[in-house]
């Protein structure tokens, strides 16, 4: 499943599938099938031009963020708290000896933020190496090193070392989170990846208290044109289709009852 996920991805992806059509379209061109070549060629301009120059990337993760709000600032008696990795550069932090963060960041400062605020709360850190080679340090294992250089008890982490996807994620923290018999905790991950994760908590029978972090959109988003930053429209684009498509892969699987979990 993880294999055939990565592999999907690298060939679904916008530009991935943009270039592929470029390539058959001038193929089918030289070969002069035309009006097929236009087809593909026409196709692959059109994604371009969407990933690159209009919010479309941007509008379509704004839906996902706005569906779990945070629960009020102080409402919450935290003693325990599931982070779910993606946070961290894994090739380079790892070749450097030092860790390098990804946009995803936020997920290990606001749990450095809710131990400091909570010192009692224990820490559940999911995240192995999520790369084909298997021989990067991952979040997990990198959280440790984080907080303790905050001066922050690594004891109170629990990693789970050996998950490379989200569902992964789920079904190993669960035996965790059962086994120590801990509360109701508190879900940190990225605001536009909190729908996919609660479904697939939902579906293990594991309650868990939203905290999404990381927004990328302003909340305020309208689809249109956008000239102005084609490498983040492209970006965003291939985010929130990368999202989209989980959610769609995880509902016809069955990891999760709804193709777009909300709260109760």
């Amino acid at each position: 499943m993880f294999l055939l996920s990565k592999i999907s991805w690298l060939a679904i992806q916008p530009l991935s599938v943009a270039f592929a059509l470029l390539f058959i379209g001038t193929v089918l061109l030289w070969l002069t099938f035309r009006r097929s070549a236009l087809i593909c060629l026409s196709s692959a301009v059109v994604i371009l031009f969407v990933t690159l120059f209009t919010t479309a990337g941007a509008f379509g993760l704004q839906a996902l963020e706005g569906i779990f709000p945070r629960s009020s600032e102080g409402s919450e008696d935290v003693s325990c708290m599931i982070v779910l990795g993606g946070a961290l550069e894994t090739e380079v932090s790892t070749a450097r000896g030092r860790l390098e963060f990804t946009q995803a960041a936020d997920r290990f400062l606001e749990m450095a933020r809710l131990a400091t605020a909570f010192p009692d709360a224990r820490i559940v850190v999911s995240g192995g190496d999520g790369s084909f080679s298997g021989t990067y340090m991952g979040d997990a294992e990198a959280s440790a090193v984080f907080l303790r250089g905050l001066g922050i008890d690594a004891s109170r982490v629990i990693r789970e070392t050996s998950s490379r996807t989200t569902h992964e994620n789920v079904e190993n923290t669960k035996e965790m989170v059962e086994k120590l018999a801990l509360p109701p905790c508190l879900l940190i991950t990225s605001a536009f990846h909190m729908p996919r994760s609660v479904g697939l908590f939902r579906k293990a029978g594991l309650e868990v208290v939203p905290w999404p972090v990381d927004y990328r959109t302003s909340g305020k988003v309208s689809l249109r044109l956008d000239f102005t930053q084609p490498t983040a429209n492209a970006q965003l684009t291939s985010t929130a289709v990368r999202e989209w498509l989980g959610l769609a892969a995880y509902r016809l699987s069955g990891h999760i009852d709804q193709l777009l979990p909300r709260p109760d």
